[in-house]
């Protein structure tokens, strides 16, 4: 099944994780290295890595961390992605490094990686302009557990992290 596992000596068994770097986003088992080897396939990314985050203030969520030989926008990565993968795979950040941090074995050393900034969540800033504007991004915010400077009036709720159950 890929999960860990081991007996206790009262007879139950005791989850311990997984085999695999396979995850559980929004009811759905995703395996970060398809998504990982999609990004690869597009032209400006030398090398990506796809990680699961776990915030206090909400669900599970995919951040892909991304080092572009070009400059190339990271909306356009979503876009690049969407066109293979269902929307559940699609990481709801994208962080884009110089170069991705090593372990000594000259793998990602995923727990090198950095947590997102606000400035990653909205790469096309607009603030609210009108009340109208201003309640909806109050409600956005609150219902996804981001800062109310984080999500513009071009923001897509989907591309924020939101999905059919929030």
């Amino acid at each position: 099944t890929g999960d860990l596992a081991r007996w206790m000596p009262d007879g139950n068994i005791e989850f311990l994780g997984r085999k695999d770097f396979q995850v559980k986003i929004r009811g759905f088992r995703v395996e970060p290295g398809e998504i990982e080897n999609r990004l690869t396939e597009h032209g400006a990314v030398t090398d990506a890595a796809v990680i699961p985050l776990e915030p206090e203030t909400e669900e599970t969520y995919l951040c892909a961390y991304v080092v572009l030989e070009k400059n190339t926008l990271l909306p356009e990565l979503r876009e690049f992605l969407a066109k293979d993968l269902p929307d559940y795979m699609i990481p709801s950040r994208f962080v884009q490094l110089d170069e991705m941090p090593l372990n000594d074995s000259g793998k990602v050393d995923r727990n090198a990686l950095p947590q997102p900034e606000e400035e990653d969540l909205a790469e096309d800033y607009a603030p609210p302009e009108n009340l109208t504007h201003k309640t909806m991004v109050s409600i956005w915010a609150e219902v996804l557990g981001l800062p109310l400077s984080s999500i513009g009036i071009d923001s897509g709720f989907f591309d924020l992290g939101g999905h059919s159950l929030k």
